[in-house]
């Protein structure tokens, strides 16, 4: 373990290519080249949100998600290999219910924004999705297990759900709740609401 990376600048790449686990060279911009990239960022992005205040819960889950990110990363780099197990992916799942039950239902869509935090872990949740669309693309052309897609799918998913947990926490204090989108329904019922109180504070001698 200890001689894998004795030597980090090998001036292998100089030629515009890459080693993939099982010694074959391909292209930088090769399309397992390019996953393995997005992935790497996401899991890069992930240490930067774990650089935040958190619950000590959401650390731990991330911690958990970077290990597992690796062991994606692996699977996408050694073609025809298993390295991500489906018990990763339960765990997401699980993750995700126990989280979203303590959240009120959306009222309507959000913003990415709020805490620092929240802002960030949004940030990673659209590094899932693009990751989760390279790896889809690789599979058109190549054969992928079915785990990685269906990984950074629930991701993506979770890590919305954690920006929300994350801007209750408030850890920061620039938070409390949801940023939500000003849609025109929105603005409309915001307006409606605001007109009822002012009729509700007009005194009666004044109705004409």
């Amino acid at each position: 373990m200890a001689n894998r990376l004795s030597q980090i600048a090998t001036r292998t790449g100089d030629d515009g290519t890459t080693g993939l686990g099982d010694g074959s060279r391909v292209p930088k911009d090769h399309l397992r080249v390019q996953a393995m990239g997005d992935v790497d960022e996401l899991n890069s992005q992930i240490g930067v949100l774990l650089a935040e205040p958190l619950p000590d819960d959401v650390r731990d889950l991330l911690v958990t998600i970077q290990h597992e990110l690796f062991n994606l990363g692996g699977e996408l780099c050694m073609p025809g290999y298993s390295l991500l197990k489906e018990a990763a992916v339960l765990h997401l799942d699980q993750a995700l219910a126990d989280h979203n039950a303590a959240l009120p239902r959306l009222a309507e869509f959000i913003l990415p924004a709020g805490t620092r935090s929240a802002a960030i872990a949004h940030v990673c949740r659209t590094i899932a999705r693009r990751a989760e669309r390279a790896v889809v693309t690789l599979a058109a052309t190549e054969t992928i297990n079915v785990a990685p897609r269906h990984y950074l799918n629930r991701l993506s998913d979770l890590l919305f759900v954690l920006a929300r947990v994350l801007n209750r926490a408030n850890l920061d204090g620039k938070g409390g709740d949801d940023v939500y989108w000003k849609s025109e329904r929105l603005a409309r019922y915001e307006a409606e609401d605001a007109k009822d109180g002012a009729d509700a504070q007009e005194p009666a001698g004044n109705a004409s």
